[in-house]
């Protein structure tokens, strides 16, 4: 039998959707300051000089309508601007780098106007979410662990 319409399934049908999965909103917290960075990075254009910017620009401002506000001072398990974080993707080994605002030459640096940083900023310490690669392929992005500055 061939499915055309999946919201319509036919009567009697064994398969029963899952729509289990977590909303969305609510999945990351932001910092009133990574807000305010988060903000003057749209409003000053400093999303113009990423390899994407258009989507980097959308996908902020996507974050900053979902995320909801985190407790001050923030938790050591929060991934937040200025904070070493350990992750993995999908089939890679465990990496590590600081969590910026703004581009930067050291190689160790995650800036937040990069895909990996934008969705990095707002997450838990062993939370699973899609990463997009600059590629358009999809991935997944856990991070490991969260450090100070």
């Amino acid at each position: 039998m061939y499915i055309t319409n999946s919201m319509h399934l036919p009567a009697g049908s064994t398969y029963q959707p899952s729509f289990k999965s977590p909303p969305l909103r609510g999945r990351f917290q932001l910092t009133q300051a990574d807000r305010i960075g988060i903000e003057r990075l749209l409003s000053l254009g400093l999303t113009a000089e990423c390899p994407n910017p258009t989507l980097i620009e959308g996908f902020l401002r996507h974050k900053l309508r979902l995320a909801r506000p985190a407790l001050e001072p923030a938790p050591k398990s929060l991934v937040v601007a200025g904070r070493y974080v350990s992750y993995m993707t999908a089939g890679g080994k465990a990496r590590s780098g600081l969590l910026t605002m703004v581009q930067s030459d050291d190689v160790s640096c995650i800036p937040v106007t990069s895909f990996l940083g934008a969705t990095m900023l707002g997450m838990q310490k062993q939370q699973r979410v899609p990463l997009l690669r600059e590629d358009g392929w999809i991935d997944t992005l856990v991070v490991l662990d969260v450090g100070g500055a």
